[in-house]
């Protein structure tokens, strides 16, 4: 099920697809956008699979009937590195954590292997006009296809990612997709959890999802001003 802008209303200049993966998720960002009309919420399922296949959708489902996407942005809860639950973070790079080979030497990413990608960078403008909007901390946010769940994988995770801020399990295939189309991207997390051993009772998930709602309440604007320079 689509969130859409209210038909007739779109500007001339932006229109703005934002990929969550669960409806709870698109249903926070929907209560913060209020029916913004150059703006449309879907849920595209979890992982970068089915991130990518329904983004993938959208994008050319819009390019089809004459009203294509200016902008993709993955968006949703996640687990924090260091941020405490309820906070904001904006992707300035979105990795891809496990894409590549195991060898007796380490992981060797997917590039390595000498084909593929696994980093997408969002225009810096834009990164650095929605964290200013929504007072949010900037960092890498990993695309996972599992959830970290102990503090070894969290080590190994930081030490291979210094920069990372946050885990999540959509963002890459968002940001394929939208690569594809020669659409730019964006990523927005608000921290449910620490990244780390799995403790469901430490979860803030309601927490995160209100601070989702209030970050999109502020990004609007800026997601559809925003253009590409």
């Amino acid at each position: 099920m689509v969130v859409q802008a209210r038909e007739g209303l779109l500007t001339d200049t932006a229109r703005v697809l934002v990929a969550t993966a669960v409806p709870a998720e698109r249903d926070a960002v929907a209560r913060g956008l209020q029916g913004h009309p150059a703006i449309d919420v879907v849920a595209v399922g979890v992982g970068p699979a089915a991130a990518a296949a329904g983004t993938a959708t959208a994008l050319t489902t819009a390019a089809l009937t004459g009203r294509p996407y200016t902008l993709a942005v993955s968006a949703g809860i996640g687990g924090g590195f260091t941020a405490p639950p309820g906070a904001l973070l904006v992707a300035d790079a979105i990795t891809v954590a496990d894409l590549g080979a195991e060898t007796p030497e380490g992981f060797l990413p997917v590039t390595e292997l000498g084909f593929g990608t696994v980093t997408h960078r969002p225009p810096d403008s834009l990164v650095r006009d929605l964290a200013a909007a929504t007072r949010a901390a900037v960092g890498t946010v990993l695309t996972v296809s599992t959830v970290t769940g102990t503090a070894d994988r969290a080590a190994l995770l930081a030490r291979r990612h210094p920069g990372a801020v946050a885990e999540a399990m959509e963002g890459f295939g968002v940001a394929e997709a939208a690569a594809a189309h020669g659409v730019p991207v964006a990523e927005i997390r608000a921290v449910s959890n620490a990244v780390g051993p799995r403790d469901r009772a430490a979860w803030r998930i309601g927490d995160a999802l209100a601070a989702l709602t209030e970050a999109f309440g502020k990004a609007a604007p800026v997601l559809t001003s925003w253009k590409t320079t």
